[in-house]
């Protein structure tokens, strides 16, 4: 999250609507899901999976399923995150916002983003309202706000070594024959060149699935860190402008009031 750019928040035009994340999720799935029924059509994924015989096509599609179930929730929190941090700019935007400070930020709308303006304000109280450094506490929302992603990228690689191990198994099955081979014997022969067959698509299949699986859910995860970035500048620039200001002006007021 270092990386992290911050963007102005100013202005309706420039915000995500409340379900972006939720709906660029919905219409990549839409598509993918589009592509497997025009395969399923044409007998492709059914050939795929009666020619592998080590069912790894069969595993990688159902991690790639669960994996699709845990980028859909992690993307609805991430939205619902997005929402409650707009709700808690405009709550501080008003023209008595600061008075929501004054509670210690309860009034604020639930979420990740509430808990570190909290904190920010328990902080800022502990130390009498001095100049607030708030680069410990924007880590630990980076970090909270990131959760799971990188399950994401886990499954990823998980899902390219699970076809580079197809394709290890089926080299083993194309060559085992070989050893055994009896050039005259013409039924070995035949039978022989019916194992490689299958072990060669054992090889291709398990590779093409790994590799088709794995980028598939780093495009899914790609647009849930996106996500994640949008909401970690909102919140960045939210307590920069309506939070930090504030709570140093209230320093400031104290210092003034305790003076001769």
């Amino acid at each position: 999250m270092s990386s992290m750019t911050m963007g102005p928040i100013t202005g309706r035009a420039a915000d995500p609507s409340e379900r972006s994340a939720l709906l660029f999720w919905m219409i990549f799935t839409g598509l993918s899901i589009f592509a497997v029924v025009l395969l399923w059509r044409f007998g492709l994924i059914h050939l795929m999976l009666t020619s592998d015989r080590t069912y790894i096509s069969s595993i990688i599609a159902v991690l790639y399923v669960l994996t699709c179930g845990h980028c859909f929730l992690r993307t609805r929190a991430i939205a619902r995150e997005g929402a409650a941090a707009r709700r808690c700019r405009a709550a501080l935007a008003a023209p008595d916002g600061g008075r929501v400070l004054d509670a210690r930020a309860t009034a604020l709308p639930r979420g990740l983003v509430r808990d570190h303006i909290e904190s920010l304000v328990t902080k800022a109280a502990a130390q009498d309202y001095r100049p607030v450094d708030q680069t410990l506490l924007l880590r630990t929302l980076a970090d909270r706000l990131r959760g799971s992603n990188g399950f994401g990228a886990f499954v990823s690689d998980t899902l390219m070594k699970l076809g580079l191990l197809g394709t290890i198994i089926g080299f083993i099955i194309m060559l085992a024959p070989i050893a055994g081979l009896d050039a005259a014997d013409k039924v070995a022969m035949r039978s022989s060149m019916g194992l490689m067959s299958d072990g060669m698509a054992v090889a291709m299949y398990t590779t093409l699935a790994g590799l088709v699986g794995s980028i598939l859910v780093r495009i899914q995860y790609y647009m849930l860190d996106a996500a994640t970035q949008r909401v970690f500048s909102d919140a960045v620039v939210l307590t920069e402008t309506y939070v930090t200001p504030v709570l140093e002006r209230k320093g400031s007021g104290k210092g003034s009031g305790a003076r001769p």
